[in-house]
């Protein structure tokens, strides 16, 4: 049975390498910043979560170095036996500062926070609304609840709010919509104020993912409820530190108190899982405050996406209309998009081609995304790289 199980295994991967499917993992033998080292070869990072450029910022390594001194470690226990120390609670209460909650809990990712959100709120008598472009995290959050479930189109408001008739008429207690703040495949930003308009007419609750957000969208950086001025209104927010806020791992969710003590008696994921590294938190700690004076550092940041993505369109390449950092190149097969990648490496650019089911069929891309960190030599360089690349394959 073992001999039949594997060789399954092994025809189905050799039928994702066969379709382009397959991903690879390329070995970095330095740390995260505007330049990587990959194989004894220095390359311009184009697709790193790093929108700031604090993945490897002094202070912060030096913050989780004295953390580390102070604190030890690691925790070897979950929250609620012995594993809540100061620096815990002082993130805790930081990032619900940053982003206008009452108070935040602490999970190992985002991933986490999601999975845990939204079974210890909800049950059999309420409705979840889900955008159809949301991450995975919140599609298998949402799973895990009892709620039932309705999904509308990406972005549509007309059919969210049939979703919404949809759930009052099944005599739903409460409704929750949820949504990406930014797509981390297309980039868009949710039309947070319908959303929320339409949350008001219905009487319904609202939680936004900002991973792809905090820290560099926003004013101060606090994300999309706070760009799209409706940071009052949004119930619940959940995000990452391994993006822009320091690059390294942990999430949150961030809500009014009693939904976060909630979260901290019936939440799967924070109860039964190890406590963040106290390094991790003194890090994330201050990685926030340097995110909420780095206004140099956002107007870079747009600066480098404008021009990107200006110098990419006339190229002549097909990219996703949008505003953020994340500038998708759109290839369509999966194929393609590796082979894209592969000239690029090899002009001393990385990149990562993004292929089904990571997005749909028929929609592979080159997702690019802009750093802080990225000198406008960089910007220049990949620039000129896309171009003789996509010449050579017949792209553009």
């Amino acid at each position: 049975m073992q001999s039949a199980f594997l060789a399954h295994l092994r025809t189905t991967l050799a039928g994702l390498e066969a379709d382009g499917l397959r991903k690879s993992e390329r070995v970095l033998t330095g740390p995260q910043g505007r330049r990587i080292a990959v194989g004894g070869r220095e390359l311009v990072n184009l697709c790193a979560n790093n929108y700031l450029g604090l993945a490897n910022h002094p202070d912060i390594v030096a913050a989780a170095q004295a953390a580390m001194a102070e604190y030890g470690f690691g925790m070897a226990s979950v929250r609620f036996i012995c594993g809540t120390q100061a620096v815990h609670r002082q993130l805790e209460r930081a990032i619900a500062d940053y982003v206008g909650k009452d108070d935040a809990i602490l999970f190992a990712a985002c991933f986490d926070a999601n999975g845990g959100l939204f079974e210890p709120l909800l049950g059999a008598e309420d409705a979840i609304i889900s955008d159809a472009l949301n991450h995975a995290s919140i599609i298998d959050g949402v799973r895990l609840s009892k709620a039932r479930r309705f999904r509308h189109a990406a972005g549509d408001m007309d059919e969210l709010e049939t979703r919404l008739k949809e759930a009052a008429a099944a005599g739903a207690r409460f409704t929750l919509i949820v949504t990406d703040g930014v797509f981390s495949m297309d980039g868009h930003i949710a039309d947070l104020r319908s959303i929320c308009a339409l949350a008001d007419r219905y009487g319904a609750l609202v939680a936004v993912d900002d991973c792809h957000a905090t820290g560099h969208l926003g004013p101060e950086g606090r994300g999309t409820p706070a760009l799209t001025g409706v940071g009052d209104r949004v119930d619940i927010i959940t995000g990452t530190f391994g993006k822009t806020l320091g690059g390294a791992m942990g999430g949150f969710v961030a809500a009014s108190q009693p939904i976060v003590d909630l979260l901290r008696q019936r939440a799967r994921p924070y109860l039964f899982s190890n406590s963040l590294a106290p390094a991790l938190a003194a890090g994330a700690l201050k990685a926030i405050e340097i995110a909420e004076g780095a206004e140099a550092l956002r107007a870079r940041l747009m600066r480098h996406t404008r021009r990107f993505r200006e110098g990419l369109t006339q190229a002549g390449f097909t990219l996703l209309a949008g505003e953020t950092p994340i500038i998708p190149v759109m290839l369509g097969e999966a194929q393609l998009a590796q082979r894209l990648a592969a000239a690029l490496d090899e002009r001393g650019v990385y990149v990562a081609g993004f292929s089904y089911p990571v997005v749909p069929l028929g929609r592979a891309r080159i997702r690019t995304q802009m750093s802080a960190a990225l000198s406008d030599d960089d910007v220049a360089f990949a620039i000129a790289a896309f171009a003789d690349a996509g010449k050579r394959l017949g792209i553009i």
